[in-house]
């Protein structure tokens, strides 16, 4: 572990986390491109991860990239052409792949994400949008399935935008029986999962435990005085769980139930590891997960779309090790079944 001073560790952090997504401001794709076929998966370009010839292995990690584009008036999707675009993609990947790998296959597909310009639209034009990134993904997903998943167990993950694109895939692909027994379990963090959303499919299950499988595990940090995001705006409650202590109430964590707050870089190398952090709790109103021990001013936004104590970028640093280790929890379980 390299350890820096605690103060400067966070602000070096939290510029990184921003700056991965600034690298890609200048590169994007015009509406014509945006508008075209899904892309092509049998090109390896096309890949930020593709490990087909991993061996020894238990399972596949299928991965879904949070945003790192920001876009412009011009521009609404990440271009798959530009490398600089790329490598802050595969940076914001690499940030959180170390918790979910150990044991399994890495799959994570470039794709034409939305740009953080498109989340100031209405509902209807952001839909527009999200329709042109998610024919990527599951264009991906299909190659995937086709070529290389021959029946392996399947961990679906992503961050933000990658959470919402997973839970997609999760309404369209697994509502077929057999693809969905194949669902170790989904970790869409950093977005919502509403009570409509699981009477409309009822192949979607939310996590009720700490190694109950096929289930979405979801949840979106923020400070007790926060009462709307981007993630649950106000008015809409999601269904989280509490990744220290696995519970869907609003019992609340001890921060002791904390093993490892960990700050990654562009390589996927842990840079700051802080045991006992952060504990946390379910807010019953709105189900976020209401993160104590912790101020704004130590952990701020990093990003003008969200109020400061808005914890979203740091969904998964806060709660690294218990998410890794739960990762096993479930794949255990799924194979023991």
């Amino acid at each position: 572990m390299v350890t820096y001073h605690t103060g400067t560790t966070r602000k070096i952090l939290c510029f990184s986390l921003v700056i991965i997504l600034i690298c890609a401001v200048f590169a994007g794709c015009g509406p014509q491109e945006a508008a075209s076929a899904a892309t092509d998966y049998s090109q390896a370009a096309n890949w930020a991860y593709y490990e087909a010839d991993s061996t020894d292995t238990k399972a596949d990690v299928f991965f879904l990239c949070p945003t790192v584009y920001f876009g412009d008036e011009d521009n609404f999707h990440m271009s798959l052409t530009d490398e600089e675009t790329k490598a802050s993609f595969l940076g914001a990947t690499n940030m959180e792949k170390g918790i979910y790998d150990a044991e399994s296959r890495f799959f994570a597909p470039y794709y034409r994400q939305i740009g953080l310009n498109v989340y100031e639209m209405d509902a209807e034009k952001q839909e527009d949008h999200l329709q042109i990134a998610y024919a990527d993904v599951k264009a991906a997903f299909t190659y995937y399935m086709e070529h290389e998943n021959n029946g392996r167990p399947i961990i679906l993950a992503g961050f933000s935008q990658g959470a919402d694109m997973c839970l997609r895939l999760l309404k369209d692909c697994f509502a077929d029986e057999a693809t969905n027994e194949l669902l170790v379990a989904c970790y869409a963090i950093g977005w919502r999962i509403t009570d409509q959303e699981l009477a409309e499919y009822p192949h979607l299950k939310c996590a009720t435990g700490e190694a109950d499988t096929g289930v979405i595990v979801s949840f979106n940090s923020e400070a007790d005085t926060i009462t709307h995001s981007l993630m649950i705006p106000e008015g809409t409650k999601t269904n989280p769980i509490n990744p220290l202590n696995w519970k869907t109430d609003g019992t609340a964590a001890d921060k002791s139930l904390n093993k490892g707050a960990c700050f990654t870089d562009y390589s996927g190398n842990i840079v700051e590891e802080i045991p006992a952090l952060t504990g946390a709790y379910i807010d019953s109103t709105r189900g976020a997960l209401k993160v104590t021990d912790v101020t704004p001013a130590d952990y701020p936004a990093g990003l003008d779309i969200f109020e400061d104590g808005v914890y979203h970028l740091y969904d998964y640093q806060f709660f690294y090790r218990n998410l890794q280790e739960n990762v096993a929890v479930r794949l255990n379980a799924y194979l023991s079944e």
